[in-house]
């Protein structure tokens, strides 16, 4: 090789070397001043995930080393399952993107709809949850229904948003574990959709519904009472609804309360914020810190309480452990919870 070649060459690799250097050297600030970070959520416009996560977009950067724009955009789809898919897939590992998903998703692999899973949940990385979540079974008013124990005489047409989302699990798991005649009518976009469908007397109600959706976004409904809450979903009852009964309350066996039990570990999840796998440790960390911190942050609060938003968060490493949890149920378990909703 000619010595003014040898010598371009070397140059322009010594040019890739410090470039490399200098991208691993560069500080979480640095990477993050100017920059933008998008906020993906899974659903629609207007409904529960999509009015806790830009309430968090409003907030979060200005706890981020850097303070970046942070941008919410919306990718609905299958029950949020297509922007988990493209998260983990296609989605900028450096710490720009961040989702927010059905709580349900990180369980798909295990109980749900495998065959569209294109992730593993515990690869993600977990920034925090912001609410530890109930969720309720509704019926509209000229339904009749105003109890639970009526679902096992008559019909409940409701609403769900695919596979993995809780309007769509619950429905099937309670029709096939305690012998309710709920029907469930899947595809809508967002919670949005299902509600207007209720409205418009297409569908009869909505199970799975996140309680601080339901005050935040149909407190009129409430005040109206063109809505009956027949059922709550958690582990325990919500301050909120002393006398409404707890879904536990109606396994029929043991194993029953222990199939519950573990779709209803999902709900500490409440509303998940994630990344891709791989981003650089330095970056993940100073994510989470940044959602802790906006978790406390009078003025996040203080727009939570005026948009009646719980906030109850958990953190990532809370996430990990919960999901550590669920993936170890016994295998007999597993096959007869993935066998009842789908």
């Amino acid at each position: 090789m000619k010595t003014g070649t040898m010598i371009r060459v070397l140059g322009i690799a010594a040019g890739a070397f410090l470039a490399s250097v200098s991208v691993r050297a560069q500080s979480v600030e640095q990477f993050y001043r100017g920059n933008v970070v998008s906020l993906y959520i899974g659903f629609s416009p207007g409904g529960g995930y999509d009015v806790y996560a830009r309430l968090v977009a409003r907030h979060i950067g200005k706890h981020i080393p850097g303070n970046p724009t942070v941008i919410p955009l919306n990718m609905e789809g299958a029950g949020s399952l297509r922007l988990a898919n493209w998260l983990y897939n296609v989605g900028p590992k450096d710490g720009s993107a961040l989702g927010t998903v059905n709580r349900g998703v990180p369980f798909e692999p295990l109980v749900g709809n495998r065959e569209f899973v294109q992730f593993d949940p515990t690869e993600f990385t977990w920034i925090g949850s912001a609410n530890n979540e109930t969720t309720v079974c509704v019926a509209w008013e000229r339904t009749g229904i105003t109890q639970f124990e009526q679902l096992y005489e008559q019909e409940l047409f409701v609403g769900g948003t695919g596979p993995g989302a809780d309007d769509h699990v619950f429905p099937l798991l309670l029709h096939e574990i305690l012998g309710t005649n709920m029907r469930l009518v899947t595809g809508y976009a967002g919670g949005n959709e299902i509600d207007f469908a209720m409205e418009r007397g297409e569908l009869d109600g909505r199970c799975g519904w996140s309680w601080s959706s339901v005050k935040s976004t149909r407190q009129h409904w409430l005040d109206a009472g063109n809505i009956h809450i027949l059922a709550q979903l958690g582990l325990q009852r919500h301050p909120d609804l002393p006398d409404i009964p707890l879904i536990l309350d109606f396994a029929k066996t043991e194993e029953d309360r222990q199939i519950l039990r573990l779709f209803l570990l999902r709900l500490v999840l409440g509303r998940p914020f994630f990344a891709p796998p791989g981003v650089p440790a330095d970056r993940a960390a100073a994510l989470r810190q940044a959602f802790d911190q906006t978790m406390t942050d009078p003025a996040f609060l203080a727009e939570a309480e005026r948009g009646r938003l719980e906030i109850s968060p958990a953190s990532g490493a809370e996430i990990q452990l919960l999901l550590e949890e669920a993936y170890a149920t016994p295998p007999h378990l597993v096959a007869r919870a993935h066998a009842l909703v789908n």
